[in-house]
């Protein structure tokens, strides 16, 4: 009797041991980064959630600070008409679905965006001739909620642009390109914002200090 129960549990002791062998090379596998591809995918997607959200909000707030503004600046017709038709071409112009490995569709989203934000500029330059504007407090709760956006922008622009570089550098180098070639031949790099655009900062919506400078945030609109 003893002798069996001994039989089996050697039985079960090597069961376990060829289980324990049989799941080693998943552990190597995961060790090796074999899901780093689809998991830094996923970062950078969720990422440029956040910058088309952020970029919304923004657009979202121009028609009350065209209206606020048309109060107090009425003859300033080019540089009002600008924007609305800046911000016409940004909520007009479809984001397509494979935008972010679409060089021209990601393009046109990046000339679109800079172009609402140099109209946006000029504004604040015109704004300096109306003080009565600037003690405005509807105009003051739009500049409050305008800066807090432009803000939120830079940083969304800054996740994005790292994780689509962690991402692309995966995809590039070792063992990253192995798994590509070998589970993951869809992948495609994606896009980032570029060196131009990064020229173009965000404007500082400080229409209450009399001065209009940047964020600073080191990659644009």
């Amino acid at each position: 009797m003893i002798e069996v129960l001994g039989h089996h549990k050697t039985q079960g002791g090597w069961r376990l041991s060829l289980g324990l062998l049989a799941l080693l090379p998943l552990f190597l596998l995961a060790a090796c980064g074999v899901n780093s591809i689809p998991t830094y995918e996923e970062q950078a997607k969720a990422a440029w959630s956040q910058v088309l959200n952020q970029y919304q909000r923004r657009a979202d707030l121009v028609p009350n600070l065209v209206e606020t503004v048309k109060g107090y600046a009425a003859h300033e017709s080019d540089t009002l008409q600008a924007i609305v038709e800046a911000r016409s071409r940004v909520t007009q112009t479809q984001v397509p679905a494979d935008i972010l490995t679409n060089p021209d569709a990601f393009k046109a989203f990046q000339d679109n965006q800079a172009a609402l934000t140099g109209a946006l500029s000029k504004l604040m330059v015109v704004v300096e001739a109306y003080p009565d504007l600037k003690a405005n407090q509807n105009f003051l709760a739009l500049q409050s909620q305008l800066e807090g956006t432009e803000n939120r922008i830079a940083v969304a622009r800054r996740d994005y642009i790292e994780a689509v570089r962690v991402y692309n550098t995966e995809l590039k180098t070792i063992p990253g390109r192995w798994w590509k070639s070998l589970l993951y031949p869809d992948a495609q790099p994606m896009e980032n914002f570029t060196v131009a655009a990064d020229i173009i900062n965000a404007p500082k919506v400080d229409f209450g200090t009399g001065t209009t400078g940047s964020t600073g945030s080191g990659s644009g609109n």
